[in-house]
């Protein structure tokens, strides 16, 4: 049976703030999540983000929730690069963003989830879902350094 959902948390030594800037600005966005260069974004529910993932191509993303600085989520498309993320193709990325009491920094969770429900035949939902498992870790790493940098 297909795994639905991808989950990921990490702390991150920066203000809850500072990891918002990082996660929804173009520039850093664009840095951490795709080829280097600003993203397009549109920062409203409805919105469009469009990432260039260099040899994966350009994605678009549609923005669901912008609740600054607490949650922020997009879906994007499991498909061919360029298609629009719609109801059977997409899966749903969300953060999570709260204090960390312990460290005085932030506690970051990332969900994506939809893959049981992709219109895609099991093995490529299944290679997707193992695929985007694997680039998560790295994706929130460089996150991370970028959050943790003395200068934004």
């Amino acid at each position: 049976m297909l795994s639905d959902t991808i989950e990921r948390t990490i702390t991150i030594n920066a203000p809850v703030e500072r990891v918002w800037s990082v996660l929804t600005e173009p520039a850093f966005l664009g840095r951490w999540f795709g080829n280097g260069e600003p993203v397009k974004i549109d920062l409203h529910p409805g919105g469009l983000l469009v990432f260039d993932h260099g040899v994966h191509g350009v994605i678009p993303a549609r923005i669901e929730t912008v609740e600054p600085p607490r949650v922020f989520s997009w879906r994007w498309s499991q498909g061919a690069a360029g298609e629009e993320p719609n109801d059977s193709n997409a899966t749903l990325v969300e953060f999570t963003l709260t204090e960390d009491d312990s460290t005085g920094g932030t506690r970051l969770t990332v969900v994506e989830s939809g893959f049981a429900r992709l219109g895609l035949p099991a093995d490529e939902a299944a290679d997707r879902h193992r695929a985007n498992s694997r680039n998560w870790p790295g994706k929130l790493e460089q996150l991370r350094a970028d959050c943790e940098q003395t200068k934004a």
